[in-house]
């Protein structure tokens, strides 16, 4: 098989395009991905019987805390590794390629919100810096370093530094993304109520156990409360994933062209529901070509009348029903 070009993926502007590409990296990692070439064997699947995005498996998420999940020979470049409680299997995603992965993110913010110069970029990740190897502060530290604004930049615990700042901003009237954790941006609302009537406020999820644990619309109206904001906006990433999803308000997630988002019967993992049902999140991620692009996650969530998707939760049970056979 052919080299797969990445213009082909961050260049997709059809869902005619999108689905031939799938299918074409579907062939790719099923003869290249040792791990997810043994799920398909494990169930059943001969690859070339799949011709549509419906009869496509998706690998469970939960494979990425017992295997390598990489496609190709190529050695990794770096290690990303998700948080976890004591003694708890973490996941760990493998890059290969950090270009790519610099390239899905930085793409998908342009499509949402522009170019990054045009922003005071603040992260309040205060738990994830705390750990190495995190996609999140990557992440976060690459746009920051492309705002060039001379306040961009990580805030801790220690709030005056961060609230001193966001005044002048606001004062300012200079286009501001304070990205944050939620519970240190609860932490801010709660005991630092500001006007940030001009900054954009975006949550990335994340009580890690700080926090009491609240629904995203409990949280979206705290947060408006404290800050005074009409609206906070969310992003939707996973250690696993190389592309993020964003929400404006609402808690209703967009996802860039190079991702797809399909969800799946919590009673029968291989079958897909109908867009007005709930139930488990299924993502294509084109952007993990090197990796997997074909993911079940732990959330449970909905396709919006929009075209978005909602998280409505996440399973009770770690392993999702079905397809854990192979997990020990």
């Amino acid at each position: 098989m052919g080299k797969i070009e990445l213009d082909r993926i961050f260049g997709i502007n059809s869902d005619a395009q999108f689905q031939e590409l799938a299918l074409e990296v579907f062939r790719f990692q099923a003869a290249e991905n040792p791990v997810y070439k043994a799920y398909l064997n494990h169930l059943g699947i001969q690859p070339e019987s799949v011709k549509f995005l419906d009869d496509i498996p998706f690998l469970p998420v939960e494979f990425y805390k017992k295997h390598r999940v990489v496609t190709g020979d190529m050695d990794h470049k770096v290690i990303f590794e998700s948080s976890g409680t004591t003694g708890e299997d973490t996941s760990k995603h493998y890059i290969c390629d950090l270009d790519l992965y610099r390239r899905s993110f930085t793409s998908a913010f342009n499509l949402f919100f522009g170019n990054p110069s045009g922003y005071c970029i603040l992260a309040l990740l205060p738990s994830y810096l705390e750990r190495q190897n995190s996609s999140l502060v990557y992440m976060a530290n690459e746009l920051i370093r492309l705002s060039e604004h001379q306040f961009s930049g990580f805030y801790l615990d220690d709030f005056t530094d961060l609230i001193r700042q966001l005044e002048i901003l606001e004062f300012e009237h200079q286009p501001t993304l304070l990205l944050g954790v939620s519970f240190a941006l609860l932490d801010l609302a709660d005991d630092f109520p500001l006007n940030l009537k001009n900054i954009i406020v975006m949550e990335t999820g994340g009580m890690k156990g700080r926090r009491e644990e609240l629904t995203r619309k409990e949280l979206h109206e705290r947060l408006c409360i404290g800050l005074k904001l009409e609206s906070i906006h969310s992003e939707y990433g996973m250690t696993e994933l190389l592309s993020q999803a964003y929400a404006e308000k609402d808690g209703i997630f967009h996802s860039p062209p190079w991702v797809r988002v399909m969800i799946r019967d919590p009673y029968d993992p291989l079958s897909m529901m109908s867009r007005e049902s709930s139930g488990g999140i299924n993502i294509i991620d084109l952007a993990n070509l090197y990796s997997c692009s074909f993911i079940a996650t732990q959330d449970i969530g909905k396709i919006s009348p929009d075209g978005g998707f909602e998280v409505l939760g996440r399973f009770d049970n770690s392993d999702i029903r079905g397809c854990n056979l192979m997990l020990e």
